[in-house]
């Protein structure tokens, strides 16, 4: 084996000049073995000289049958990763086993060995599910399916973990999958995360039959608190547990059935091609869940599933032939018999003793020392404490690896390479924390433990030490709860406090709890033995320690107060999200005091304050000696604090304000708290109180009067059991080809700058590399593209106009090859100025040419001035509005590959758009379209961000295809992925409105712009969308709305989900609130009355005909919601609490559906075939992202051919089958390709229709198309459709012949309520209700997953996802680290979702005006603005408490107007609360200084 040379900054002791003179001698006697030896789904499993910069994830993705493990970020941050090690128990005395849910993104390869890896597909299969795939795959709990494998593994660890096998029984309830952050780790992008809960739920009453404990333990009283502040949430419009229930989610067996229990009337099939149908009956008021039932065989719909095909027909021509049978099918995820329009869901039981045995061998196997790597890197596993001394004594240098949840970071996207690593989680002495007896636990003065002890099971020992010894091990109570929201479970299932430790964070959550409480370390090396080192002098520098480089952490010291002082000691950590994320200021506070309640020691310590983790000097000096609960020891701690951290308003990380409050703010809880435990008076309990969030409830209204024989039956996802069990096949799962390359992209590091060289040769020289593509490998007039506008190089030529733009590609024989070389490529620059934001783009004039207006009344005749002088009142203002990461969670990705003949080429791309795939691959390979074959099966995750810019991914593969003659493959890293990819616009408007003293508009002007990047893309087309949604819902008689499309040096803005319509929804809202607050007027009551009414018209002058339900919607959604009667409790509460405020609003909503003026892209095709056997091959032009657009695609097709739905199959979508698609999009997916469906069908059903009467209505389809083929009837049709009625053009202002830009209007509306922590700026969804016109749903199911999925994406939006680029121009926030989304623990408390039905008297409604496919209506992008009512309710939040502290709610354009600017981060809702710690922890701006960071709207 080569060993490497270290790399020079290491510090190399004297004894040995290098790494294999140190080293060697070891490997030699110790470390003799290079074999892991491991099982992997129960097989043994022997990985000889592994690769040593392979993780885990590597190994298994590089196993044929092991796709399931997906990369989702490569930094532990999304949980797409997740696979479960099995390991003995070695804490029990019994042969117990544990589960361990870990990312296989960063674990070791190394530290497997000895240990039972288990992935997706160990646990269960399409065939044989478990329990736990089948139910998410059944509970709709799968949506793009690129996240479910993460997920399901990560709930099976919990399973598994919950069973005792000598006892037969679990502990398992609500409380454990929602509040002990079992998930917190994992995320997901589509499904608004509820039907997952629900999946999970089934477990506890259906199997487990796992109890809520009866008390709350001392440490889980704050959550208990929480459930019972929302618990009149929950009785009020969410159906919780009846009398005897069981409490599962939806229902249980012994609630009283809300329906008749008789089968439907599916018994009999339908006739081919049925129309919508109108209801029996209308529901009431009541939301009806689903019927949720356990049995051993689940009973099928056979009208549903089941189809019988005939046999081979050559020897059997005559007509009876069609009657036998060959084969049958059935749905992976059967459907059950609804019952009178409610789906009946039915589960496997789940028996644990059929899971996964720990191997018998692995109980008896020794583990030894080993040793493997190559010439770059070499990994060491020690087994023994004196191994690794005798390690690091010979080499201190060498990297000391646990958890790796940093190091592996670190290598990935900080480029280190730690030559020689050593993995020491597996050493006995340095992992085990054996606890006192309980005698002596009683007396102990301190608690040891050890260094690698995992932070789980440092958890659960805080909590069991605390359970016994109380109040004097309070320092263990906050380190567990620091730790309970230190990352996800999988990193902390294996990272330990030595990692975080030595690692020297200044955001450290565990370091401020030792150093207040005054631990002490001991650290072991070979030539001194144990050497103690005292917290408070162990941080040094920025991320440096006084750690000897040949010693290793093994203790950890943590002192216990003795049982008569009088100390406390608590810990509070502030971050963007609660679960999962890295702190912005975390603190620890201890205090004792004397007999006279003056302090006797005092320890104040900040992480996220300084370069480490601090102690508060001046603040600690000046309490000495005072009485503590005494208002003027707060405020001189308060001074003393302002002296210890007095940020400048440049420090690194920004939020420098917020930062500085912070510390008064957690200061304050703590002084509160620390009173209230001593007994010195009266608290008020909120100040101490922090934001906890109850277990999560709420229901969707599942009965369909509308439901027909397949239409408008909740049928699952039709790849949901495949995504579950990881059999699903994405683009980088398909098997790889003979002689493939694999692509790494060379990115600019500068945001605009002249590229003065680009040398290659140090690329070229590294192993595996073949080849580059750079701008020179094209034609010039070829290396530019764009999706509208063509004005997008491929490659940089000569500049590069933003941070991360593409200057080349290095291809080799592996993806790691490729990806580090083409870090080699050095790359020389000339930097320029960059624009960055809007107001720098107004300031330069930067714009791309958009000339588009919206004309309306009076500014027809460009006559607003009159407009304005009619107002009784005019108000301004200026609003922005951030941009949102699409963060799917499969990353762009293509495969190319070339024919060898004709130039033909086989394009795989995640795209949502294959058209354009294919022209631009056809234009960069030179051959005509027809010999380019853009494929798609399904996407991870589309949103909008796979519409366009996965477009040059393909054509830089098929350039270097063509130039090698080789398949290409390429996936991007998360990093570069969020650096190309472009992201929703930000968008600034600039508005004036004017109303009647009664509050009626009358005239409104707007100048609005958005961010389109450094090239246009559709940024145009978005702008357009924005002026058109501007209305949101409302009538204004005089409008004049102009779009401006800023240049800027960002990467390339792009279609997201809503296309710029929840930018100007959102303007149209805050204006109305403007309003209102001006006229001091309720803000819905001048919400009901500006209203549009039928008959009026839009600012684009679109006819309000009598598809207008918003009034409808809004006064039945008040009514479920009791809106009115929770707005008066809202008010109550704020009066009465001064620590917290709640907010409360209903908003509607108004989307129109069409891609509006490009109205080429408004067709769709499909052909439909159908075999002799009567099976049906479908294809259209969608693609699959997640959306169920092949479910709903099928179920048309199978509705209208009269035959069960497994007998139609979409293969994929693919250019060669269906020519010139227009992209899935503008939530016209089902709109378009069902009605070309519907047209293909209708052709085959006339020609069917002869042999349908012959043989019989109810004749199965295999025998009707067997007559039909003897008698030459074509069995295979070519459907199309282009939607009617639009056709508006731009500048036309006639009324009376201008032609409608929307087919129709998407309507609904939501109401939330928040809950808002005034020290902090920390805040939860109390409480959701949405209802959607989604007219004859096609698939309840799927849709109310698109409402649920796009309201929490929405959430999002509005309140947490922030993307912040240096002043450089560097995109800053490009990863999970950085970038937040809602996760599990964000999602409203009380989640209620309905579909309108009836109108307000309960008279069924009808929707078959509108002309579309099963008179349905499209739903992805509409429900998304409604995450809006989150920030509005934030807003009314914030705005009683600046009431309450005396400070200015009205708006305008003044230095003291009031403004809440989108997204509302617990930064801003902080910073705008306008009390008296803001004020004097607020930060100068001297001149010429600049934040740290950017926010470009």
């Amino acid at each position: 084996m080569a060993l490497p040379t270290p790399p020079k900054t290491a510090a190399v002791p004297p004894r040995a000049a290098s790494a294999a003179e140190a080293l060697t001698p070891l490997i030699e006697t110790t470390y003799k073995s290079p074999d892991i030896n491991c099982y992997v789904n129960g097989r043994k499993t022997v990985i000889s000289n592994a690769n040593p910069h392979w993780t885990l994830l590597d190994y298994i993705r590089a196993q044929p049958n092991l796709k399931g493990t997906k990369l989702g970020c490569g930094e532990g941050g999304c949980g797409a990763c997740t696979v479960v090690l099995q390991v003995p128990d070695t804490s029990s005395e019994k042969k117990r086993m544990k589960h361990f849910a870990v990312n296989a993104c960063l674990f070791p390869l190394v530290g497997v060995d000895g240990k039972h890896v288990i992935t997706v597909e160990g646990i269960g299969s399409v065939e044989k599910p478990h329990p736990l795939q089948e139910r998410i795959a059944k509970m709709h709990g799968s949506q793009c399916g690129f996240c479910t494998p993460g997920i399901v593994m990560s709930l099976y660890a919990m399973v598994r973990n919950s069973y005792d096998p000598e006892t037969k029984k679990f502990t398992l309830s609500e409380r454990d999958i929602e509040m002990e952050g079992h998930l917190d780790g994992n995320l997901c992008r589509c499904t608004g995360y509820k039907p997952i809960l629900n999946a999970a739920k089934t477990f506890i009453v259906e199997d487990l039959q796992g109890q809520l404990s009866e008390e709350p333990s001392v440490q889980d009283s704050d959550d208990g608190r929480a459930e019972r502040e929302v618990a009149d949430l929950v009785r009020n419009g969410c159906s919780g547990p009846s009398k005897g229930s069981c409490g599962r989610p939806g229902g249980c067996c012994r609630d009283q059935p809300t329906v008749p229990s008789d089968s439907s009337s599916n018994d009999s099939k339908s006739q081919a091609s049925t129309p919508p149908t109108e209801p029996a009956d209308s529901p009431g008021d009541e939301h009806i869940p689903a019927i949720v039932t356990i049995s051993d065989k689940p009973d099928t719909d056979p009208a549903v599933s089941g189809a019988e095909y005939a046999k081979p027909l050559k020897s059997k021509e005559k007509e009876s032939a069609g009657k036998e049978t060959k084969t049958t099918t059935s749905l992976e995820t059967e459907i059950s018999r609804t019952k009178k329009g409610v789906p009946v869901v039915q589960f496997k039981e789940y028996v644990p003793d059929t899971e996964l045995i720990f191997p018998p061998a692995l109980w008896k196997y020794e583990p030894q020392p080993l040793c493997y790597g190559n010439g770059k890197k070499i990994w060491f596993r020690p087994t023994t404490l004196d191994q690794l001394l005798e390690l690091k004594d010979a080499y201190p240098s060498a990297k000391l690896v646990g958890g790796a949840s940093e190091v592996q970071v670190e290598v990935r996207f900080k480029n280190s390479d730690f030559a020689v690593s050593v993995y020491v989680s597996d050493i006995p002495e340095l992992r085990h924390t054996k606890l006192p007896l309980e005698a002596e636990l009683q007396t102990a003065k301190e608690l040891v433990v050890s260094a690698n002890t995992p932070l789980t099971e440092l958890e659960a020992i805080c909590k069991e030490v605390y359970a016994k010894l109380g109040k004097r091990a309070m320092v263990l109570e906050a380190l567990r709860k620091q730790l309970r929201y230190f990352a996800g479970r999988q990193i902390r299932n294996v990272a330990s406090l030595a990692g975080n430790i030595a690692t020297a964070s200044p955001i450290s959550d565990a370091n401020p709890v030792l150093l207040a409480a005054g631990a002490t370390l001991e650290a072991v090396n070979k030539s001194k033995g144990t050497i103690e080192l005292p917290m408070d002098t162990f941080f040094v520098a920025y991320r440096t320690t006084n750690l000897p480089p040949d010693a290793a952490l093994s203790r950890i010291r943590i002192p216990l107060p003795a049982p008569n002082v009088r100390e406390v000691l608590k810990a509070y950590k502030q971050a963007k999200r609660k679960d999962d994320d890295i702190a912005i200021v975390t603190a620890a506070f201890r205090v004792r005091l004397d007999d006279d309640n003056n302090v006797e020691e005092v320890s104040i310590v900040y992480g996220g304050m300084a370069p480490t983790t601090k102690n508060s000097p001046k603040t600690q000096a000046a309490l000495l000696g005072k009485r503590w609960f005494h208002s003027e020891t707060l405020d001189i701690a308060l001074a003393g604090l302002l002296e210890d951290y007095d940020l400048p308003y440049t420090v690194p990380g920004g939020m420098a304000d917020y930062r500085k409050t912070l510390t008064l703010s957690l200061f304050v809880r703590f002084w509160h708290e620390s009173a209230a435990e001593l007994g010195l008076g009266d608290v008020d309990t909120q100040v101490i109180d922090e934001i906890h969030r109850a277990i999560s409830t709420g229901v969707r209204d599942d009965v369909n009067p509308y439901e027909q024989r397949i239409v408008g039956k909740q049928i699952a996802h039709l790849s949901a059991l495949k995504q579950c069990t990881g059999e699903a096949e994405y683009i980088d799962d398909m098997p790889h080809f003979e002689r493939e390359l694999y692509g790494g992209l060379v990115l600019s590091s500068k945001a605009h700058a002249k590229l003065l060289s680009v040398d290659w040769e140090p690329a070229l020289a590294m192993p595996g590399v073949v080849g580059y593509l750079d701008k020179n490998c094209l034609p010039k007039d070829e290396n530019i593209w764009g999706s509208i506008k063509k004005d997008e190089p491929f490659f940089a030529d000569g500049e590069v106009r933003h941070h991360g733009q593409v200057i080349g590609m290095i291809y080799a024989e592996t993806a790691l090859e490729a990806q580090a070389a083409a870090k080699a490529v050095k790359v020389e620059y000339e930097p320029l100025p960059a624009i960055l934001t809007i107001d720098e783009a107004i300031e330069a004039n930067s714009f791309f040419p958009h000339d588009k207006l919206l004309k309306k009344g009076l500014a027809l005749e460009d006559k607003m001035g009159e407009a304005f002088a009619k107002c009784d009142r005019i108000f301004e203002g200026q609003t922005r509005m951030g941009g949102q990461e699409h963060f799917y969670l499969e990353t762009n990705a293509a495969l190319v590959i070339p024919s060898g003949e004709d130039g033909c080429m086989e394009v795989w791309s995640s795209t949502q758009n294959t058209m354009e795939t294919q022209e631009f691959v056809s234009a960069v390979t030179g051959v005509p379209s027809n010999r380019i074959n853009a494929r798609v099966k399904r996407m991870g995750g589309g949103f909008g961000g796979k519409e366009s810019r996965s477009v040059p991914f393909a054509c830089y593969l098929a350039i270097a295809a063509k130039k090698e003659m080789r398949p290409m493959r390429l996936m991007l890293n998360r990093d570069e992925d969020m650096l190309l990819s472009g992201q929703r616009h930000p968008v600034q408007a600039r508005w004036k409105v004017g109303v009647s003293k009664e509050g009626m508009l009358l005239a409104m002007e707007a100048d609005v712009y958005d961010n389109a990047g450094f090239s246009q893309d559709m940024s145009g087309a978005v702008m357009d969308r924005c002026l058109t949604h501007f209305d949101n819902s409302y009538e204004c008689p005089n409008v004049l709305l102009r779009g401006h499309v800023c240049k800027t040096n960002i990467h390339s803005n792009t279609a997201y989900r809503g296309f710029g319509a929840p930018q100007g929804q959102y303007f149209s809202e805050t204006v109305m609130y403007n309003i209102a607050e001006g006229l001091g007027m309720d803000v819905d009551e001048l919400r009901l009355k500006n209203l549009y009414k039928i008959g009026e018209h839009t600012p684009f002058l679109q006819h309000i005909d009598e598809d207008w339900h918003v009034p409808m919607i809004l006064e039945q959604l008040s009514r479920s919601a009791e809106y009115e009667k929770r707005k008066k409790a809202v008010e109550e509460f704020n009066a009465k609490n001064r620590w917290r405020k709640r907010g409360i609003c209903l908003v509607p909503t108004k989307f129109g559906l069409s891609f509006a003026t490009a109205l080429h892209l408004n067709q769709a095709g499909a052909y439909i075939k159908i075999y002799h056997d009567g099976s049906v091959l479908l294809h259209h032009g969608g693609t699959e992202m997640g959306q169920g657009l092949y479910t709903k695609m099928c179920q048309i097709a199978a509705q209208e051919l009269g035959t069960p739905l497994d007998a139609i199959f979409t293969q994929d979508s693919s250019t060669y089958q269906i020519a010139n698609a227009s992209p899935t999009a503008a939530s016209s997916g089902s709109d378009l390709n069902g009605m070309a469906v519907k047209n293909a069908c209708d052709q085959l059903n006339e020609r069917l229709k002869p042999y349908r009467e012959r043989l019989g209505k109810d004749a199965p389809l295999k025998e009707i198309v067997h007559a039909a083929y003897l008698e030459r009837v074509n069995l295979a049709a070519n459907g199309f459709w282009k939607m009617p009625r639009i056709g508006y053009k731009w500048g036309d202002y006639d009324i009376n012949t201008i032609k409608p830009m929307y087919y129709y209007f998407t309507q609904g509306a939501g109401c939330s309520e928040v809950e808002v922590d005034l020290l902090t700026g920390d805040s939860t969804v109390l409480r959701t209700d949405l209802m959607m016109d989604v007219g004859n749903s096609i698939n309840p199911a799927i849709d109310y997953g698109q409402i649920e999925g796009a309201f929490v994406q929405g959430q999002g939006l509005f309140t947490m996802e922030e993307s912040l680029w240096t002043r450089s121009g560097e995109l800053f926030t490009r990863g999970p680290g950085t970038y937040k989304i809602p996760g599990f623990s964000d999602i409203p408390q009380v989640f209620n979702v309905s579909m309108l039905r009836t109108d307000n008297d309960g008279k069924p409604l009808s929707w078959n005006h509108l002309r579309s496919v099963q008179s349905s209506k499209g739903i992805g992008e509409p429900p998304l603005f409604l995450g809006c009512t989150v920030f509005f309710a934030m807003r009314e939040a914030i705005k009683a408490a600046r009431k309450m502290n005396g400070q200015s709610i009205l708006g305008g354009v003044g230095k003291d107007a009031w403004k809440l600017d989108s997204p509302a981060t617990a930064e801003r809702l902080r910073l705008a609360v306008g009390d008296d710690l803001v004020r004097r922890a607020e930060v100068k701006r001297k001149e010429g200084e600049t934040s740290f960071f950017v926010a470009v709207a």
